[in-house]
């Protein structure tokens, strides 16, 4: 017994210290555990408090097209102003009752035009009728007062965005600009309680935690607003436990330090709301515009509970792809306005009998046009910083013209289709009044974002440079004239090294002598390599960077036929050049920049230069004009009429690797170059691949149509083809053909003299019967 208290009495203290060192340990962990979540918290705290502050998302660049102005003697037809009410959202309806409607009865068309503040001033609604005739705008006119309108302007079409890197888009609306019957469908479907609970609502979690408990897994959220917005702007969608406490402990945060009307203006933003190819929509503000074209105050009720109802699931009820699942979630967001008593029945069936009314995808919000906004990027980074252009919603105004770019690709998609699987295409149209790019297409599939062969497709491009030669040798008027013979006959060249190279036309025929618009026009290469080795590198080489033209460091007589490398957008910026009789100007993209608040920036005005006196420039657009009608480009009559109003040049590389032609038409030039990424051998030459994209994209497309009228300085002379010297009218064969005044050959024709010979024969004998 002795023994047993004596060890009973060692134990005892040892297991009061063996549980006083468990209490101190347990009390220790308690009070680290404690402390690591007051230091969570407190870190939580802290994102909240910064994160939420000042500037909460980068607002993207919003790009517009240039604005349609409407006037009497516009170039106008109705698909055309068709494609251009359906790139600005405009619906078609029965009867205008609102902004953004049009009605059509044939060629005539009422529009109500939407207010819109431009970067020189804001543009009230107005209510139009116009009458089309003969591809031009005939009368316009306003409905209400019958008083005739001198020129109106359009809101213009969004064509997209400059978007941060994780590409979400929206648009900023504050609470007070959204529709009361959205915010209470919002409450009644999502979070009843959001005005009174602090964050979170426990009856919510208790619901949710039992039917997770019973499913084993997480399959019900019972978040409130307040935690949804967290979980989007904070956090992810993970369906984590650590995620689900975060998400909790931080709404209760927020709710202690904002208001309920920022949290949930804050959500109304924030809230993924769909899919473009290029970016997330988010935010009531842009999916009012992405699918219905409207911003959020001319949204219907019925409109409104279809938004609200794609919360729960933007791309299961997408109302463009499921729209009877979509209409289904609306009619039951509408029961439960009338559950909760925001609506009346008679109110809520009359929203369930209502379409959907969604637009079709592109309209109003922006259609993406990949090419063309990669050259507005490129030419806005002179003047802005990235992040400026991703995360202060600046608003751009651009040149292009929604109609012809959609008219461009229509014609590369169909026509690359024909031409072969593995062929590329690229086109840029440019407005030459003004230098004002229209339209622009990188590629086959325009909407694919990828390789930008408009501005980046660095080609050979073959006899598209043969005007730079000929314009050389015109600009030397009193030893070249349209007239001139040029020998073609075969020529051998010699280089340093004892290479030789002997040019070839490309029929590989020689026909003796030609005149210098006929070699121009038939794009023969022997006389063109003969002309410019006459006029020398240099002079070519110095008109080709007049023209805006790129130049090699090493010029080599291949020069001549296009063995140098440019861009669709510099052939572009080069015959924009000639077609505007010699006047350089810059390809612009952008008219001008505003803040999001419509504050000018910055206005890119037309800058223009004269490069070249206008006579030889005419006299290098006759012989384009006659490459058309009789020359290498006379295929266009398939689509354009031959009238003489289209200057064209077609250009093939070696090969048949690249296919090219430019041209211009009225107020419109286009380039088109076609060929494979590879430069592998297409098959095509310039007038079977690229001028067939050129004549079906210019067919669909109003110009702006003036006679070409010769300048000051220029007369017309008959010239005999086969001697090149003065002929008259009389003269078998003779030909019309403009000369700089003073510059017309001297010498006459055979016919002529022996005209003038029989002439003198006939006066002679008249005298001597005198």
């Amino acid at each position: 017994m002795a023994r047993r208290r004596a060890a009973n009495g060692k134990r005892k203290p040892r297991r009061r210290q063996g549980r006083w060192h468990l209490r101190r340990w347990l009390l220790g962990v308690v009070v680290l555990g404690v402390l690591v979540s007051a230091a969570h918290v407190a870190w939580l705290d802290h994102r909240v408090s910064t994160e939420f502050e000042g500037k909460r998302w980068a607002v993207p660049a919003r790009v517009y097209a240039r604005p349609l102005e409407l006037h009497v003697g516009r170039p106008l037809d109705a698909q055309t102003l068709l494609a251009e009410l359906r790139a600005a959202g405009y619906r078609p309806v029965e009867r205008l009752q609102g902004p953004g409607q049009y009605t059509r009865s044939g060629q005539r068309f009422g529009i109500h035009t939407r207010a819109f503040r431009f970067w020189d001033g804001r543009e009230p609604a107005q209510r139009l009728e116009l009458q089309l005739a003969d591809g031009h705008v005939a009368t316009l006119h306003d409905p209400r007062s019958g008083a005739g309108v001198d020129l109106a302007r359009l809101d213009p079409a969004p064509i997209g965005g400059l978007y941060p890197a994780h590409r979400e888009d929206r648009i900023l609306v504050q609470l007070e600009e959204v529709p009361r019957p959205l915010v209470e469908a919002l409450l009644a479907v999502e979070d009843r309680g959001f005005p009174d609970h602090f964050g979170i609502s426990p009856t919510g979690i208790a619901r949710a935690l039992v039917a997770n408990l019973q499913a084993g897994r997480i399959v019900q959220g019972g978040s409130t607003l307040t935690q949804q917005l967290v979980k989007n702007f904070f956090l992810n969608a993970d369906r984590t436990l650590w995620r689900k406490a975060n998400e909790a402990v931080m709404a209760v945060l927020l709710e202690l330090r904002y208001s309920k009307a920022e949290i949930l203006e804050a959500y109304l933003n924030e809230v993924y709301l769909g899919q473009a190819p290029s970016r997330a929509i988010h935010g009531f503000g842009l999916a009012s515009r992405f699918y219905f074209g409207e911003p959020l105050e001319r949204l219907d009720v019925a409109e409104q509970a279809l938004l609200v109802g794609m919360v729960k699931g933007p791309s299961h009820y997408n109302p463009r792809r499921h729209p009877e699942r979509a209409r289904a979630r609306r009619d039951l967001v509408l029961d439960r306005m009338v559950a909760v008593g925001y609506l009346s029945p008679a109110e809520a069936r009359a929203a369930r009998a209502a379409p959907l009314g969604v637009i079709e995808e592109g309209g109003g919000a922006g259609r993406d046009y990949p090419a063309f906004l990669d050259l507005v990027r490129r030419h806005l980074q002179r003047d802005y910083r990235a992040e400026d252009l991703t995360s202060e919603g600046l608003r751009i105004f651009t040149t292009l013209a929604p109609a012809t770019q959609e008219q461009a690709e229509a014609a590369i998609i169909r026509r690359t289709a024909e031409l072969g699987s593995d062929v590329q295409a690229a086109a840029v149209v440019v407005d030459t009044d003004d230098g004002e790019v229209r339209a622009l297409v990188g590629g086959r599939e325009p909407r694919f974002e990828g390789f930008n062969r408009a501005l980046d497709a660095s080609r050979p491009v073959g006899s598209l440079i043969k005007p730079a030669v000929y314009l050389a040798a015109l600009e030397r008027s009193d030893a070249y004239g349209l007239g001139t013979r040029l020998e073609d006959r075969p020529v051998t060249l010699q280089n340093e090294s004892g290479q030789e190279w002997r040019p070839q036309n490309y029929d590989g025929e020689f026909r003796g002598d030609v005149a210098l618009w006929e070699a121009l026009a038939h794009s023969y290469n022997v006389p063109t390599v003969r002309l410019g080795l006459d006029v020398g590198l240099r002079a070519t080489v110095d008109v080709m960077r007049r023209l805006g033209l790129r130049v090699p460091d090493t010029v080599y007589p291949s020069l001549l036929l296009g063995a140098v490398e440019q861009t669709p957008i510099d052939i572009a910026r080069a015959y924009t050049t000639l077609a505007s009789g010699g006047y350089r100007m810059p390809l612009r993209s952008v008219r001008a920049v505003t803040t999001a608040e419509g504050e000018a920036l910055n206005r890119y005005p037309l800058s223009v230069e004269r490069a070249f006196a206008p006579e030889p420039v005419f006299l290098v657009n006759h012989a384009l004009r006659r490459a058309v009608t009789e020359g290498t480009a006379r295929g266009l009559g398939r689509w354009l009429p031959a009238d003489g109003s289209i200057a064209g040049k077609t250009g093939t590389t070696d090969d048949n690797r690249d296919s090219w032609f430019a041209g211009y038409r009225g107020d419109t030039l286009a380039v088109v170059w076609a060929g494979r990424d590879d430069g592998g051998d297409t098959g095509l030459t310039g007038s079977s691949g690229a001028m067939t994209v050129w004549g079906e994209m210019m067919a669909g497309v109003p110009v702006r149509r003036s006679p070409p009228r010769p300048p000051e300085g220029i007369e017309v002379v008959w010239i005999d083809p086969a001697s090149g010297r003065r002929a008259a009218a009389y003269c078998e064969g003779a030909v019309q053909l403009p000369y700089v005044e003073g510059a017309a050959p001297g010498a006459a024709a055979p016919c002529v003299e022996e005209s003038n010979v029989v002439d003198r024969a006939a006066g002679w004998f008249r005298r001597w019967l005198d």
